[in-house]
């Protein structure tokens, strides 16, 4: 009995350790330190005005016991058009040193709204698990629980992975169909190369980029949304250089006005 105690810990763990294992990824774009920074504009009567800036920040730090990359995506509006609508979003994302996803916040205050969307991710079981959470204003939060055999993202997350992937066979048109996670439960997603264009930042210089489209499917419209294309250079980094966002109010783009703690070479620089 007591040997096949020991069996069925062991055999637990091995499946739990396997999903767990699914959703890694080996990270070859970035390191710890590493600060980008964005100029945002919104297109305000077919006019594009500067509205903003955000910053995505990455380091290396402890959460929970455990040795985690650290992401945060930080959006500032600067009162231009706050008389018609406010943007005032804080993404954070832990995962573990091999990309796994551990949990993702999202406080946005888009409008005249505000709310709150958690991710709590645990691979026990052979599955990923996910407790998730949402809050919108005053009302009061509800809580949600999904299981998938499938290796599950949030937004922040898939933003940070996607630069690790290897592009060298990659046509236009391919496609990476997966579940994405709010606090609100599981949406079917996917993101989709559309091939290579020069793009350049806000910073003067013109670089070679990977187009990739990220778009959502929304159950209640029954119908595919495109949220967002982005531009990321075209080498070890993988540095978004535009990224295009189609909002519930309207469309704005972020271009690169500054990096620093970048891991490679910028080798993608148009000359």
């Amino acid at each position: 009995m007591k040997h096949l105690r020991k069996l069925i810990i062991m055999l637990l763990t091995i499946t739990a350790l396997s999903s767990h294992a699914q959703c890694t990824l080996e990270n070859t774009a970035f390191k710890s330190g590493e600060v980008l920074t964005y100029n945002l504009y919104y297109n305000w009567k077919f006019v594009w005005v500067k509205v903003g800036t955000a910053s995505l920040s990455t380091v290396q730090t402890y959460w929970n016991g455990k040795n985690v990359f650290k992401s945060s995506l930080i959006t500032r509006g600067n009162g231009k058009l706050d008389g018609f609508f406010v943007m005032r979003d804080t993404l954070l994302s832990y995962t573990t040193t091999q990309l796994a996803p551990l949990y993702f916040r999202k406080g946005a205050r888009e409008g005249k709204g505000y709310r709150v969307d958690e991710v709590f991710y645990d691979y026990s079981g052979g599955k990923c698990n996910l407790r998730m959470f949402r809050k919108k204003d005053d009302k009061p939060g509800v809580w949600k629980t999904e299981s998938s055999a499938l290796c599950v993202l949030d937004m922040l997350n898939l933003f940070v992975r996607a630069r690790s992937f290897d592009n060298s066979n990659w046509k236009p048109g391919w496609t990476l169909k997966l579940p994405i996670a709010d606090g609100d439960g599981l949406a079917d997603a996917h993101l989709k190369y559309e091939g290579k264009e020069n793009i350049k930042g806000d910073n003067g210089v013109t670089y070679r980029c990977l187009a990739l489209t990220y778009s959502e499917y929304f159950k209640r419209k029954k119908k595919w949304k495109e949220i967002a294309t982005f531009y990321v250079t075209d080498d070890a980094n993988h540095v978004p250089i535009r990224i295009d966002l189609n909002l519930n109010f309207g469309s704005a783009k972020a271009y690169v006005v500054g990096m620093a703690g970048v891991r490679s070479p910028i080798t993608a620089k148009v000359k």
